[in-house]
Parts: C-alpha cells; sequence; structure tokens
C-alpha cells in the first residue's frame, strides 16, 4: 500500500483542506512493474472521523492501511470538522465538500474508481452519521455504508451534550425543525423507500457498554419497520478505539468488493 497526505485548496470551503489516502500500489516483478489491479481503477472507501477528531485519527489509531491491503482498496479520509458533513447554518458547506466535490478531486487525483458498485461509506461516531448520510442521500453512487458507535440522531446525541446546543444550532439551524428536514436520516429512510429507490447495503454496529448503543438500536427498528435490510452485530464495549479497530476489519470483510481480473 502507498499511503498520501494531500493538500488542496477547497472551492466549496474556501479553505485548504488536507486528506490522508491509501492506495493499493503495484507489484514488482523481474519483467517489470505489474499492477494488482490490471489496469483497472481501485474500489474505494470514504472513511470519516467523529466529532472531536479529524482525517488522520484513522491512521493513528488504527491499521486500516494494514488492513485494506487484503481487499486492494482505496480508503480516503477527509476532514469534516465539527460540522456533522452538513452545510452548516453557520459555517462551511461540508456536505457538499464531502458529497460532491471530494470525490471530484480524488477521481481527478487518484486511480479511484467512480462506479457505484466500487465506492462505499463508512465512519465512527459523527463519521457513522456521515456515511450513513452518503448512502441515504446519494444511493445513486454508493454500494454500501457502514455505521461504527454512530450518533445518528444529533438530538439523542444532544441529552449526552448539552452544553453543546448553541454549536448544534450553528450546524443545524433550528433545531425544532430538524426532524423531517434533509439531515435527519431517518425521514431520509423515509424519503427513499416512498421513492422506491436502491437502498445500499448498510451495516451498523456499536458497543454494547456504548452511551450511544440505544441511538443505534432504535435506527436498526426503524430499518426493520421499512423491511430495510442491515447487516452488522454488536459487541461489548464502549466508545472506543479498541473497539472500532476491530469493526472495521469487519466492514472490510462484509464489504461488496469486486475481484479484480
Amino acid at each position: 500500500m502507498a499511503f498520501f497526505e494531500c493538500n488542496f485548496f477547497s472551492e466549496t470551503l474556501g479553505i485548504a483542506v488536507s486528506v490522508n489516502v491509501v492506495l493499493p500500489q503495484q507489484t514488482f516483478t523481474q519483467i517489470g512493474m505489474q499492477n494488482v489491479s490490471s489496469g483497472k481503477e481501485f474500489p474505494v472507501l470514504y472513511l470519516l472521523h467523529g466529532l472531536s477528531d479529524d482525517h488522520t485519527i484513522w491512521m493513528r489509531r488504527t491499521s486500516i492501511e494494514r488492513y485494506a491491503a487484503t481487499y486492494g482498496i482505496a480508503v480516503v479520509m477527509p476532514c469534516g470538522g465539527r460540522s456533522y458533513y452538513t452545510d452548516m447554518a453557520h459555517g462551511g458547506k461540508y456536505w457538499t465538500y464531502i458529497s460532491e466535490e471530494l470525490p471530484a478531486r480524488m477521481k481527478e487525483f487518484f486511480k479511484i474508481s467512480s462506479k457505484r458498485e466500487d465506492t462505499f461509506a463508512a465512519g465512527l461516531s459523527m463519521g457513522g452519521y456521515g456515511a450513513l448520510k452518503l448512502a441515504l442521500r446519494c444511493p445513486d453512487r454508493f454500494a454500501a455504508a457502514a455505521s461504527l458507535s454512530g450518533a445518528l440522531d444529533p438530538l439523542f446525541l444532544l441529552k449526552f451534550m448539552p452544553k453543546n446546543e448553541p454549536e448544534f444550532c450553528n450546524i443545524f439551524g433550528d433545531l425544532s425543525k430538524f426532524h423531517g428536514s434533509e439531515n435527519d436520516l431517518w425521514a431520509e429512510c423515509n424519503r427513499r423507500k416512498k421513492e422506491n429507490a436502491a437502498i445500499p447495503e448498510l451495516f451498523l454496529s456499536c458497543g454494547t457498554e456504548d452511551a450511544l448503543y440505544q441511538d443505534t438500536v432504535r435506527f436498526r427498528e426503524h430499518l426493520d419497520s421499512f423491511g430495510i435490510p442491515h447487516a452488522g452485530k454488536d459487541y461489548p464495549g464502549s466508545h472506543s478505539w479498541e473497539y472500532w479497530d476491530t469493526l472495521i476489519k469487519e466492514v472490510l470483510a462484509w464489504l461488496p468488493i469486486r475481484k479484480k481480473s
């Protein structure tokens, strides 16, 4: 695998941004360089961080580079700030950046696929919300998404972080209007089913000692109410890197990655 620290100017955010990327690399033989993907573009996983972290955290706290090598998949790890991957009411347009500009830039800079069947999202906590948001709002571009200890309902999270209410108002605007909005994952499920859209494959897992465990349980029940299939299993654990380092391996094994010829 090769590791890249990518810095570029985001037209959407109006600031310089940083993205960490790991890519499968060519293998050297006596007859020259042989590409492990047989000349094809690599499938890609957009891997999102949580509220208090940044684009470096998955590389620092897990062995994601080593795990991804087994599957020949590229991993793109952007910085989403404390935006909840949302076009903020008072702040940057992080949803537009993550869902539109970032994939276009990665396609421009690296040999990664933009095909739906090769494109996946995953994340932890706030990043779990972001990953499911990508899947539910862009079902035509993502084949699968995984939430690890997802903070899937921001208003539920505020029960544990009441001092963050002003910050959440800066992100989402009037919180009394959150439910039913485009930032409400529950409402997005409803809309996709009414449209009879092809919903990406979903994976959810949360530690049973995690304060956000009930958030995952409630979202699974909501998926079940619409007959939306989902994978994933919960294990004893808390909101911790020990849990996420273990579960990201399960996510990679679960992803419907196409075999390269």
